[in-house]
């Protein structure tokens, strides 16, 4: 018991360190987790007895550079390249456009969240789909009438469809990686779960904005900067590799950009450095949690959680149950789903394996869970940048926010009823 709690202690400072400074503070991102990783990190291999420290580090340092560690941080490269190159070259705002001018009239509340779930399914980032469409959202909600947190609500609703679903999410990466399955398998798991669920939050949608109208001027659509988009969604739901997706996104960018003008040769490169730059902190963070579970894991911490966590669980279902928890109790203490399911990840995986849980399944348990929490704690990332851009309190969308709460109650219906079959 004493060997497993000093064991587990380096996360107990992390989440302890990083959740009651931030409560001190009044901000949760005013305290960087980098910073918290890295004194939880130093923590471990402090603790670490019984080895040389040279040793210590060193063993650190495998479990930071795993080839399965590198090929995450080569897609988050990758990724971040892309978006910034596609979003500077004007691919956001021609996708936006065409989803507007398409919005048919009286159907506004439908057309937005189905605009906010096509563009973050496309660029797999609900912070970005947010930061493109929240301002038109909000706008349109002045022009006409409408409550600015509910048309608010709706494109943060949308923009988890895409974080939830997308072959380039850095949560999908960090789900599928950790489980050991491929993209496509947990695609098809997580759309048998959420597409019902956004089919109805979606005819919901439609009855509650019957009487809006759809505002008169929308910007023209500059057609062929949505085929990065695209290109990138069919590829990749064709079953291509992700790394060769990212790169045919980045070429397809680079391609039309210098064509059109938006950008010369240095430009693009200046855009793909600047959106590398900014992955920055989850490529550093991906590493030290990566180190800081390895340690945790040699001195059998990993092993004492599973037998805690697994002490009643006597079926499949309850392994399920299980794994939903953690990674919903890691992603309030973080408010990052990402660096919840990299936690718990390996954690998931060995209960998944004892108890014969499909690792299909068990990925989609843990991005569909992490972005059910994620949607709905007001100190997350992606409700703080809605807040900021629609000068509203976070706390003010909060009784909107329905897709959050529709996906989290389907995603535990399907572990009670063990759906779908075939992956259950």
């Amino acid at each position: 018991m004493k060997k497993g709690l000093i064991a587990l202690s380096p996360l107990g400072v992390f989440i302890i360190l990083y959740l009651v400074t931030s409560i001190i503070a009044g901000d949760f991102y005013k305290v960087p987790i980098t910073v918290a990783f890295m004194i939880a990190s130093i923590y471990a291999i402090v603790v670490h007895g019984g080895r040389p420290l040279k040793e210590r580090i060193n063993i650190f340092s495998q479990g930071a550079g795993t080839s399965q560690m590198m090929l995450m941080l080569w897609i988050f490269v990758l990724a971040g390249a892309f978006a910034n190159s596609a979003k500077v070259m004007g691919a956001i705002d021609a996708t936006v456009n065409l989803a507007l001018t398409f919005l048919p009239s009286q159907m506004l509340l439908a057309g937005l969240f189905l605009a906010a779930c096509f563009i973050s399914l496309s660029i797999g980032t609900s912070v970005g789909t947010i930061v493109a469409l929240t301002p038109i959202a909000a706008g349109i909600a002045s022009q006409t009438g409408t409550s600015v947190a509910m048309m608010t609500a709706v494109i943060v609703g949308g923009s988890f469809f895409g974080d939830n679903l997308s072959f380039i999410s850095d949560t999908t990466i960090m789900a599928t990686s950790t489980q050991g399955c491929k993209m496509s398998d947990k695609f098809r798991v997580n759309s048998f779960i959420v597409i019902p669920a956004a089919l109805l939050l979606l005819a919901v949608y439609v009855v509650l904005g019957a009487d809006i109208h759809s505002p008169q001027h929308i910007a023209s659509v500059e057609y062929v900067k949505v085929i990065p988009y695209l290109v990138v969604l069919v590829t990749a739901i064709l079953g291509m590799n992700v790394m060769a997706v990212l790169t045919l996104g980045i070429l397809l960018t680079g391609l039309i950009g210098i064509i059109d003008g938006t950008y010369d040769i240095f430009g693009w490169f200046q855009a793909m450095g600047d959106g590398i730059l900014g992955m920055g902190e989850l490529i550093i963070i991906t590493m030290m949690a990566g180190g800081l579970l390895e340690m945790v894991k040699q001195q059998g911490g990993i092993d004492f959680i599973i037998q805690r966590l697994t002490r009643h669980i006597q079926s499949k279902r309850g392994a399920e149950f299980s794994i939903a928890a953690l990674v919903s109790l890691v992603n309030m203490c973080t408010a990052n789903n990402t660096v919840a399911i990299l936690t718990v990840g390996g954690i998931a995986k060995q209960i998944g394996d004892r108890f014969g849980v499909d690792n299909r399944k068990c990925a989609s348990i843990l991005d569909t869970f992490s972005c059910c929490v994620q949607g709905i704690i007001p100190y997350g990332a992606q409700l703080l940048m809605a807040s900021g851009l629609a000068q509203l309190n976070p706390i003010s969308i909060l009784p909107y926010l329905y897709y959050p709460l529709v996906i989290g109650i389907a995603a535990l219906l399907a572990i009670v009823l063990r759906y779908p079959r075939r992956y259950s």
